[in-house]
């Protein structure tokens, strides 16, 4: 539901998460922590407010967001289940028009990164199109867990601009 960057720096907690929650996916607790820092001048304060909860949250947290997000094309997706929002980010990507091919190389590599890192390949859907995702799943697999672990919340961060900019527009 579009909101107001003023409505928003009046807000009780409740509500302010209500609004916001959905930008980090299952994760409302970022939101709870940015709303310690209102008021915000601009969109792109509240963002890096957001981002500054993320970052700072414990280790735990942090792990939980990045595993809170879905495979790309993966089960959740084909079954339907996905959030709203994650349903209309891969679907810009093309991820729910895929070859029987496409989706088996998806799986596969889905299936390959999880077993390496133990949490989903992490990219922001909106600013790629399907092959360009292969393609970066290639190139991430060798990566060491660290940077992936950095990689995967620098993109969460890419994901809830997007969102945060279609919470705010209306």
């Amino acid at each position: 539901m579009p909101t107001t960057l003023a409505a928003l720096n009046v807000a009780d907690r409740g509500a302010f998460t209500a609004a916001l929650g959905h930008l980090f996916e299952h994760s409302p607790w970022v939101a709870e922590q940015a709303w310690l820092r209102r008021p915000f001048a601009d969109a792109a304060q509240l963002h890096a407010a957001l981002c500054t909860a993320m970052r700072t949250a414990p280790p735990e947290w942090r792990m939980a967001l990045i595993r809170a997000h879905p495979d790309l094309a993966g089960r959740l997706a084909r079954q339907k289940q996905l959030t709203a929002e994650s349903t209309r980010e891969q679907a810009s990507a093309g991820l729910d028009q895929l070859t029987d091919a496409e989706l088996a190389e998806f799986t596969g590599n889905n299936d390959a990164y999880q077993a390496k890192f133990a949490f989903p390949f992490i990219i922001c859907a909106r600013l790629n199109a399907k092959g360009d995702i292969l393609e970066a799943m290639r190139a991430r697999l060798p990566n060491r867990w660290v940077d992936e672990r950095d990689t995967a919340l620098a993109e969460i961060e890419k994901i809830a601009w997007l969102r945060l900019q279609d919470a705010l527009k209306g």
